[in-house]
């Protein structure tokens, strides 16, 4: 053992998985709610919104798949079953919510799939492995909010469905930095490489200039 946390953890986790060679991107729930003063949800995590935008802009450049999600609840809540339950902040995605629409700036387009999830990861109750398989995608990258929270749940569901799986630090948020940090520490130790807003632009266009040389 030693004291120091990057040296400690390097005795165990010090691994790379890399990329695929058919990524798609996921953008992970960011709802109107985060971006809202006025909501217990806000979290003011403008610069991760932009950041995943930015890096939509070059998946769509690029023909790279964009699939994004979205907690959706019947009024009361019934659907949510005991995550409903237990976080109370979950009423602002009630259907009917201007907290639970997209954030501004994201509005979906119509070669982008919107997965409808009630619990934390995007693959939980959903059809989104199914879905990335029949399309041969063979990585995973992600984006969105929360890092602690959905993000990290559909992180590991993503690794344990087969899929390589990236994580944009500079496109997830969270509502305090601490969980932030410790959460995507802990997935690029285990299950995920966490990657820079750079390095997946550079990591798409590499792709497209594949292309243009085969």
């Amino acid at each position: 053992m030693t004291e120091n946390l990057d040296d400690n953890y390097k005795i165990a986790y010090d691994n790379k998985a890399g990329f695929g060679k058919s990524p798609a991107l996921v953008m992970v729930d960011f709802a109107q709610g985060y971006f809202d003063p006025d909501c217990v949800l806000y979290a003011g995590v403008d610069d991760a919104l932009a950041s995943a935008l930015r890096i939509r802009e070059i998946a769509h450049q690029v023909g790279i798949p964009v699939i994004l999600t979205e907690v959706t609840y019947q009024k009361g809540g019934l659907n949510g079953g005991r995550f409903f339950e237990k976080a109370k902040p979950l009423a602002c995605f009630v259907k009917g919510e201007r907290t639970a629409e997209f954030a501004d700036g994201l509005v979906p387009r119509e070669d982008e799939i919107i997965v409808s999830k009630q619990y934390p990861s995007a693959f939980f109750g959903t059809s989104l492995a199914s879905t990335l398989t029949a399309m041969g995608i063979d990585n995973v990258v992600l984006t969105g909010l929360t890092t602690s929270g959905c993000v990290r749940a559909s992180c590991v569901d993503s690794m344990s469905h087969g899929f390589i799986t990236s994580v944009v630090a500079d496109a997830c948020g969270d509502r305090h930095p601490a969980p932030h940090e410790a959460n995507l520490f802990d997935m690029n130790a285990k299950y995920a490489d966490v990657v820079s807003e750079a390095e997946i632009i550079a990591f798409f266009r590499s792709l497209d200039a594949g292309k243009s040389d085969a």
